[in-house]
């Protein structure tokens, strides 16, 4: 014969529904300060930003649908390609070289060498410089008649060194070196707590193999490092895409349109111009592409991983 469990009384169901909902107002205390500042000054604007891409706006009149008028514009707008073809020249100079820069800087600094604190505080120092800062100093030593780089280049025999920020062929490597610069201390950083979590046992058994240091470096580190290496890939990824601040302080997108990259498009079309839907719509296509890439690296990630 089946035993029916007398049914709770009515005041201890109360009592834990109250606990519920305390647990859940608590919850929410402490999500919400940050979820409304989030929604008020990120998902708010994102979602007005998409709106405005099927839109034409100037600020001083209402609104008016347009449809894809704005990609029909972007199509045929040579400075849009221009600075498509600017920030892909970027990136594809700005990720390899820093990712290669942070790890060689920390392969060097995870010795144990005399003054290590000191060492690893220089190399990260740059990036919590101002930016300003750092760009009106390089813009110093690129200075292509007065410049130290230039005069160095002409110590060691050179010429005709490169005009740098006023050469439209050698403004962008210029502001791509800069960037390398200011950014390899903070992926140094991650590369170091990748290179730390690394087992001293693998590097042995891998001496007691006979393997050589660079045996050791290509069988061992860098297989051990694929997490910190995606992470570090996503990241500059995203910021090379989204670079403006050094690119406008250093060049101001010149000479002529040289250095001119999406997001310096999209500021100049929407601030200066007035033209808030063509720019929201250039806005709306970076934000593609940049969803693209990292979907990619994530994809092919998993691949690996499998």
């Amino acid at each position: 014969m089946a035993v029916i469990a007398p049914a709770q009384p009515a005041a201890r169901v109360r009592a834990k529904r109250r606990r519920r909902l305390r647990d859940i107002a608590v919850g929410w205390s402490f999500i919400l300060p940050n979820f409304a500042g989030f929604a008020l000054l990120t998902l708010v604007p994102m979602v007005g930003a998409l709106v405005l891409a099927f839109m034409e706006w100037d600020s001083y009149t209402t609104p008016e649908w347009v449809g894809l008028d704005n990609f029909e514009r972007m199509v045929g707008d040579q400075t849009f390609w221009i600075a498509l073809g600017n920030t892909a020249y970027y990136a594809i100079g700005h990720i390899p070289l820093t990712m290669a820069a942070a790890l060689g800087l920390a392969l060097l600094l995870n010795r144990k060498l005399r003054g290590l604190g000191f060492f690893r505080t220089a190399m990260f120092f740059p990036y919590v410089t101002s930016l300003v800062a750092v760009a009106v100093v390089w813009n110093m030593l690129f200075n292509p008649t007065a410049g130290p780089v230039n005069q160095v280049l002409e110590f060691f025999g050179v010429a005709d060194p490169p005009g740098w920020t006023s050469s439209s062929a050698w403004a962008m490597p210029a502001v791509i070196i800069t960037s390398v610069w200011r950014d390899m201390g903070y992926y140094m950083v991650l590369y170091l707590t990748g290179l730390q979590a690394i087992p001293a046992e693998y590097y042995e058994a891998a001496e007691v193999d006979g393997a050589n240091a660079w045996q050791r470096f290509w069988n061992v580190t860098i297989p051990s490092l694929r997490p910190t290496t995606f992470f570090v890939l996503v990241m500059i990824t995203i910021s090379s895409f989204k670079v403006f601040d050094l690119i406008v302080v250093m060049t101001d997108g010149g000479p002529g349109r040289a250095t001119t990259v999406l997001s310096q498009l999209i500021y100049r079309q929407g601030i200066v111009e007035n033209r808030f839907g063509y720019s929201s719509a250039i806005a709306l296509v970076l934000f593609v592409i940049v969803l693209a890439f990292t979907a990619a690296q994530f994809t092919l990630q998993k691949r690996k991983e499998r």
